[in-house]
């Protein structure tokens, strides 16, 4: 195996692959990074055995086919630390790496490719293409309610449903819920529905650059694979049944709060400061035309601010966790958002003024 190629076009999918590695492995191939020369091209993969993801790079000069695994974050360390335009010349010597490039040189220990674990395939059952860019708003508009290291594993993830015309994600951590759905060219009359694991996820989300540019997804039985013009990203499946969102969505609230999102949020910010460190709790009093917010702590500190919002219902006091309205109000975009209220112990509903894709359910706090 032998190529050249220059820093740039390295470096951009070697990063990326490389954040799929985990530093601490119990297989020592599974810290290194796949690298295949053929017909003109360099593909990298690296896995954790629960995420894939192979990035290709067409290469312009001569070069030899072959393959060898490397240490990912070496490899890259050492391409980050060459100048911007710096041509490196990579060849597999006996099995060694020989990277060099000016006047450095560099050898690294490799592993036998045979040894890279592969993500078996499974049948795909349904594919269909869809913009980056939606999927990415759907993304960032829902993973921030993902659970962490939850015992009830199908939480720490995301729920992605299909039907016909329509592709929706759900997240929940049992607290609050997000929920975001985008339009998309699917013919599928079923509703079909996979929880694709936090790491995922995120992973996914940060191979989405180009907005205009096209996403293709199959959908397994135990893996979700998504393909773009540069990347081929595979990630296993979580295994398990996503509580029926549909329930958890507030219905009848009589409360309309409509303010302005950017106010609210300075707001909340402030009070926040005051309230309680572990339990962030704020409390919201209602009244015609008028928001009061309200936060103290155990050192008896206090914070209250004032927000004229569009309400003409009857007055309510309800507490919230001031963090879970702060990442809500956070990847909102229109100036305008409503809050749907019914009483102190139901659900909020959160949404943009003027749309509905996105909606946002927040449990209320005994204070």
């Amino acid at each position: 195996m032998h190529f050249t190629i220059q820093r740039e076009a390295l470096l951009k999918p070697l990063q990326l692959v490389a954040g799929v590695v985990e530093r601490r492995q119990t297989l020592p191939v599974l810290s290194n990074v796949l690298l295949v020369v053929q017909d003109q091209q360099l593909s990298l993969t690296g896995t954790d055995l629960e995420v894939e993801l192979v990035g290709r790079v067409a290469l312009e000069d001569a070069c030899e086919p072959g393959e060898i695994t490397v240490p990912a974050r070496k490899l890259m360390d050492i391409c980050k630390s060459l100048q911007p335009d710096a041509l490196i010349d990579i060849r597999l010597d006996d099995q060694k790496v020989v990277i060099k490039s000016g006047r450095s040189r560099f050898t690294l220990s490799t592993l036998p490719a045979n040894d890279f674990p592969a993500v078996e395939e499974g049948p795909g059952s349904l594919s269909f293409n869809v913009s980056q860019g939606s999927m990415r708003r759907m993304i960032e508009r829902s993973s921030f309610a993902m659970a962490q290291q939850d015992v009830r594993y199908y939480l720490n993830g995301m729920l992605i449903e299909v039907s016909s015309g329509m592709l929706r994600a759900v997240a929940t951590d049992g607290h609050r819920l997000a929920m975001c759905s985008v339009q998309a060219n699917i013919d599928q009359q079923e509703r079909h529905q996979v929880i694709v694991p936090r790491k995922g996820i995120l992973e996914l989300a940060r191979l989405l650059t180009e907005q205009d540019g096209e996403v293709s997804i199959v959908l397994g039985q135990h893996h979700i694979r998504a393909t773009t013009g540069e990347f081929t990203f595979t990630s296993k499946l979580v295994d398990g049944k996503f509580p029926d969102y549909e329930r958890v969505l507030p219905r009848g609230g009589d409360k309309l709060v409509v303010g302005d999102r950017q106010t609210l949020r300075e707001a909340f910010s402030r009070t926040a400061i005051l309230s309680n460190e572990k339990y962030r709790g704020i409390r919201l009093q209602l009244e015609s035309g008028l928001l009061k917010i309200q936060a103290n702590n155990p050192e008896q500190e206090e914070a209250e601010e004032e927000v004229a919002v569009d309400y003409n219902g009857g007055s309510l006091e309800i507490g919230f966790n001031v963090s879970y309205l702060l990442d809500v109000l956070g990847v909102m975009t229109t100036d305008k958002v409503r809050l749907i209220l019914s009483d102190a112990n139901s659900s909020a509903l959160v949404q943009e003024f003027d749309n509905d894709d996105s909606s946002y359910v927040v449990m209320p706090m005994r204070l």
